[in-house]
């Protein structure tokens, strides 16, 4: 299995704090934009969290008091105007693929905004499972504002699960900020908190995740997102199975002792 402690990106930070992975993107003078580079290391990263064992849960956090500004003017979309249509397509599958290894990578990832969220930046948020921001976090999924359509990256899919149709033809078709206060109203943000306490608050939440039962866990994300496309019967046999599997697990049996015992479990992730 991959371990990834000693993981040394060349294109964003990484740190691990116990079993959490931590990620920043790194050019805070620019509000942190992404480059061709960093999304592909990005996606290699996620790719590889799939068979990592000493990675609990992942939390993106923002860096010099922004989280994202999207794909950087110069080393993309300069490029991007003078590629034909097998680059072109090349790119945005390349950028799709970063949301599917996010999705598919087994962990739960919690994004932690401040300041810009905007293009690239907002999908990596809507691709979390979890998100939490500061009262001044403006996320925006602007592709129509530089003459694209706004369904980047699965946003069509996406947003509309998380905050409903309506609203998410609202951002699409406009590419406004959503205001942190609307995306905590709307359910795109579980909750606000100061600027002082996102980091703090991004990793207790990870270290609580990263505490509990982790196979199970892994379970919880991929029926999460494979439901989606399930009848609804379907989705309940899914969970039956799910379960099914889980109860074999030691961490199951952990939690029926300790409970007997009148003990807080601690779970081994197997």
């Amino acid at each position: 299995m991959t371990e990834m402690a000693g993981l040394k990106p060349q294109h964003f930070l990484w740190e691990m704090a116990g079993e959490t992975a931590v990620i920043r993107l790194n050019n805070p003078d620019r509000k942190n934009p992404l480059t061709f580079e960093s999304y592909a290391e990005l996606r290699d990263t996620f790719r590889e969290l799939l068979y990592a064992e000493d990675v609990k849960a992942v939390v993106f956090l923002p860096n010099g008091g922004n989280f994202c500004s999207g794909g950087d003017v110069h080393d993309i979309i300069g490029p991007l105007t003078k590629m034909d249509m097998s680059g072109l397509l090349n790119f945005t599958r390349m950028t799709g693929d970063l949301v599917k290894a996010m999705i598919h990578c087994g962990k739960p990832i919690i994004s932690a905004v401040d300041g810009v969220a905007v293009g690239a930046g907002a999908i990596i948020t809507m691709a979390s499972d979890m998100r939490i921001a500061t009262p001044e976090a403006k996320t925006a999924f602007l592709f129509t504002r530089v003459g694209l359509a706004g369904c980047d990256m699965g946003a069509c899919a996406m947003l509309p699960r998380i905050i409903g149709q309506g609203r998410a033809a609202d951002l699409l078709y406009t590419g406004r900020a959503m205001s942190a206060d609307e995306g905590e109203r709307w359910g795109y943000y579980s909750r606000l908190v100061s600027a002082g306490d996102l980091e703090a608050t991004a990793m207790d939440m990870a270290s609580k995740i990263a505490a509990g039962p982790n196979f199970a866990h892994s379970i919880t994300k991929t029926q999460l997102n494979h439901e989606w496309s399930m009848s609804l019967d379907q989705a309940i046999e899914a969970e039956a199975q799910a379960q099914a599997i889980c109860m074999q697990t030691q961490d199951f049996h952990r939690a029926y002792h300790a409970f007997v015992a009148r003990e807080k479990p601690v779970f081994e992730g197997n």
